[in-house]
């Protein structure tokens, strides 16, 4: 169930974050501290933090982050294929 939810909710940001990996950080935020309290807003600074020192996109290393931090392995690649794949289809 942990790995629908996190499909769902980083589904939502790879197709409503139209602008860059910063306007999705509103996006991630929502979804992560206010929706389903996966991470404190502490926890999500050092989220931001991370995601913006490690190469790639923005929302992509979020939603690794996310992912590996709620479910292992398996969260991460969840996560990631669940912000990406709206791209995938377009």
């Amino acid at each position: 169930m942990i790995y629908l939810s996190l499909f769902l909710s980083f589904l939502q940001v790879g197709m409503f974050s139209i602008g860059g990996g910063y306007a999705a950080m509103p996006l991630i935020q929502n979804q992560v501290v206010t929706q389903h309290s996966w991470l404190t807003m502490s926890e999500f600074t050092d989220l931001v933090t991370i995601a913006e020192m490690t190469p790639g996109p923005i929302a992509i290393n979020a939603a690794t982050f996310v992912g590996i931090r709620i479910a292992g392995i398996g969260g991460a690649i969840v996560a990631t294929l669940g912000c990406i794949f709206p791209s995938l289809i377009l």
